[in-house]
Formats: structure tokens, C-alpha cells, sequence
């Protein structure tokens, strides 16, 4: 990375703003490959995010008024590692799911004690539903619970607060609803592919029968 960085003159025109549409583009790709890829997708995928990394942290090795480079970044991960599993390197006992998750939140409150909201740190570029399941994980922790929508949609208003609902519902019953409408739109788009492939077989057909 750090050759291409000094030898490559498109890479040298790019900043981390630049970088980020290639983020995004590269987590989805990882994504598919863990939810219907093969081994050697999610290798590829895993490496093609890793690359994003290192590229972003030799962007910022060479920041001069506040540079770090990816053995920093690892370091700073490594710290954050260990205080979020005291139960691993500091004697803690957790011996559920549930318990991991009282050690981790309460290591992760103290790392961000200057948050003044639960939604300090929740990032509006999430996808709508994906934000949606975990802003409503949020106003939970405060109490705030939205009501439930009228069945009526005459507008977009409505159609929100329904929307809201279904993915109250799922997180209800520890549904992922991001998840969920991908699938549902995979089989979909399974669906258009094959009346595409009917239709082109049945144009065949009727040319052979001219």
C-alpha cells in the first residue's frame, strides 16, 4: 500500500471523502458473499474490505498535522478489545450471551462518557430499515415507544409509522429486517430472471415455428 501510494498517481489524488462510495460498495459486496456467496467469495470480499483499510490508514500515515498509520489502528483495537471483554482479560465472569452483553455495554459507556443522548454515535447513513431496527433498540432503552399506525395509508406520513411498525415487529421477534427484505428481494429478482429466460425460450419457440 504504501509503494502504490508513492507510485501510483491515481491513488496519490485520493482522500478518505474519495474513498468512501468504494466503501460502501466493497461492504456490500462482503455482505452478499456472507449471506449467498462461496468460501472463496467471502475470502476475496474479506480481503477487498482489509484493502479499504489499509488504504485509508496510509492516507492518514501521511496527515501532517495528525498522522497514524494501521499499527495504530490495530493498537487502538487490541485496547478496545480487551476493556470490552473483561470477562476474557480481567476476571470478569459472564457465562451467557446476555451477561457479555451488560460487560461490553457498560465497558462501551465508559469509553463514551461524554455522549449526552443514546443516539450520540448512531450513523444516519445507515440503510432506512437498519437504522430504523436500531433506533428503535435506542428509544427502548429510554422508554420511548412509537405508537402503532393506523392501517390507513394515504400519504407518506403513513406510510412511515407503518414501516416503523413492521420493524418494531421483527425486532419483536429478534428478526433482522434489513435482512429480511434482502432475501425477499433476491427470490424476486430469481423471479424476473427465470419469466425472462421463459420469455426468451418461448420467442425461440415461436421463431423455429415461423
Amino acid at each position: 500500500m504504501h509503494d502504490i501510494r508513492d507510485r501510483c498517481v491515481w491513488t496519490q489524488g485520493i482522500d478518505h471523502r474519495d474513498l468512501v462510495p468504494y466503501l460502501i460498495e466493497e461492504s456490500a459486496e462482503l455482505v452478499d458473499a456472507v449471506e449467498t456467496g462461496t468460501r472463496a467469495d467471502l475470502r476475496e470480499e474479506l480481503g477487498d474490505v482489509l484493502w479499504q483499510v489499509l488504504f485509508h490508514a496510509e492516507i492518514a500515515s501521511r496527515d501532517i498535522a495528525d498522522p497514524f498509520d494501521i499499527d495504530d489502528v490495530a493498537r487502538g483495537l487490541t485496547e478496545k478489545m480487551v476493556r470490552r471483554h473483561p470477562h476474557v482479560f480481567a476476571g470478569e465472569t459472564a457465562r451467557t450471551p446476555e451477561e457479555v452483553l451488560v460487560l461490553w455495554n457498560a465497558a462501551k459507556a465508559a469509553e463514551k462518557h461524554e455522549r449526552r443522548s443514546v443516539l450520540d454515535g448512531v450513523s444516519p447513513h445507515m440503510p432506512s430499515l437498519a437504522l430504523a431496527q436500531k433506533v428503535l433498540g435506542k428509544a427502548a432503552q429510554v422508554g420511548v415507544v412509537p405508537q402503532k399506525a393506523e392501517s390507513k395509508i394515504v400519504d407518506e406520513a403513513d406510510l412511515g409509522d407503518a414501516l416503523l411498525n413492521l420493524v418494531a415487529t421483527a425486532r419483536a421477534h429478534g428478526l433482522d429486517a434489513e435482512r429480511a427484505l434482502r432475501e425477499r428481494l433476491r427470490q424476486l429478482q430469481d423471479d424476473v430472471r427465470g419469466a425472462e429466460q421463459s420469455t426468451a425460450a418461448s420467442d425461440a419457440s415461436d421463431k423455429l415455428k415461423e
